[in-house]
């Protein structure tokens, strides 16, 4: 029988090869997540998880890896850089309410076929290794990937794996390389040597909880996804709950507000992956054009992009929402109003509400009518 010891070659070679793909990180830990599974059930029994219902749909799955994929000893974990502009770039389409901000994350190609792909090599390379040198073991290789695609707990993983350990805001964080990382995993039968689990150092700051424009940082380590704008512009089906909408602002497919305060993201690294840059200008469209697309525009925009998941009818809301936040502006006011017969209940609803927010500033503002503002409907 293969000890881990017998294995330290291989740990180390897995590790070179994963360099070599393009990953900026690998770890190998076992499979016992018993403390990641408290922590999930006691969120779960909160309702944190809102209508994301996968994430009780798998029971133990999730947390326990053997379950997912027969046999697994060990996951390789692995960090892959995404950042592709600054953090002063962010803030500044952030501070423009007529700007239409998209986290950072799906600016670029769509990260999962990407990152599956890299993770085969890893695998294909791992499996001709074991072939070639442990022939005489007759034992035969089980794994299987994972980037986002089924009930993983990629970052307790991770943090296991001396990826980075799960900040305050519950996304995971390295010293040498902030947060701006996507993750993905490799289930292996093979009893690998472990790395040592990563320690938090996140200390007495709350920078994170502080910003979160909807406070969905409930308390630390715990977020209520029912008020995290990430959930509430990409998880959400239906409508968003009226009191969030104004908190929004003019973020319209996700959030990037806890990552860009964190103090460990001055040591992020920019990506050298060009497929993770900006595609179609994504990260400064005017919210005013984003709404004037039409769904083949939008299809079109967003090819390869992990925005499509949310379609064209939660892509408008979200827009509408960011709409009614913006500066008061007869353009806005024109574009709702052209969107009020749309066909969509979800899509006018949240028009009506952006139309009236944007109206009510007549008042405030000492105007008496649409007219004083030279707006004419058409």
């Amino acid at each position: 029988m293969l000890s881990s010891q017998d294995l330290t070659p291989l740990s180390l070679q897995i590790k070179q090869w994963g360099i070599e793909l393009g990953f900026q990180q690998v770890g190998i830990t076992d499979t016992d997540l018993s403390a990641a599974e408290i922590h999930l059930h006691n969120w779960i029994a909160k309702g944190f998880q809102g209508e994301m219902d996968y994430m009780q749909r798998h029971g133990l799955k999730r947390s326990r890896p053997e379950l997912l994929h027969e046999g697994t000893l060990r996951i390789i974990s692995v960090r892959m850089d995404y950042q592709s502009e600054s953090l002063s770039d962010m803030t500044q389409v952030l501070d423009d309410r007529t700007a239409a901000y998209i986290s950072r994350y799906a600016l670029g190609r769509d990260y999962h076929k990407m990152m599956r792909n890299r993770l085969q090599k890893l695998a294909d390379k791992i499996q001709t290794e074991v072939s070639e040198t442990l022939s005489y073991t007759n034992i035969e290789v089980g794994m299987r990937g994972f980037v986002d695609s089924a009930p993983v707990l990629e970052k307790a993983l991770a943090e296991k794996a001396g990826l980075g350990w799960i900040g305050k805001h519950s996304n995971l964080i390295n010293r040498k390389a902030g947060s701006w990382f996507f993750l993905g995993e490799i289930f292996i039968n093979l009893p690998l040597p472990i790395d040592q689990a990563s320690t938090a150092h996140c200390g007495v700051c709350t920078a994170c909880l502080s910003i979160c424009p909807t406070q969905a940082i409930v308390a630390p380590y715990q977020v209520d996804a029912r008020r995290c704008v990430s959930y509430l512009t990409i998880e959400l089906q239906g409508a968003i709950p009226e009191a969030l909408r104004p908190l929004i602002g003019n973020r319209i497919y996700g959030c990037d507000d806890c990552q860009i305060i964190c103090p460990w993201n001055r040591f992020a690294k920019m990506t050298a992956e060009a497929d993770f840059n900006p595609r179609q200008q994504l990260n400064t469209q005017e919210l005013l054009t984003v709404f004037a697309w039409n769904e083949d525009v939008f299809l079109k925009k967003t090819e390869g992009s992990a925005i499509r998941r949310i379609g064209y009818e939660r892509w408008l809301r979200n827009i509408a929402v960011a709409l009614g936040n913006a500066p008061l502006s007869p353009q806005v006011i024109e574009a709702l109003t052209d969107k009020l017969k749309y066909p969509s209940d979800l899509v006018r609803e949240h028009v009506q509400w952006a139309l009236t927010r944007q109206l009510s500033h007549y008042d405030s503002f000492g105007y008496n009518t649409i007219s004083d503002l030279n707006f004419k409907q058409k």
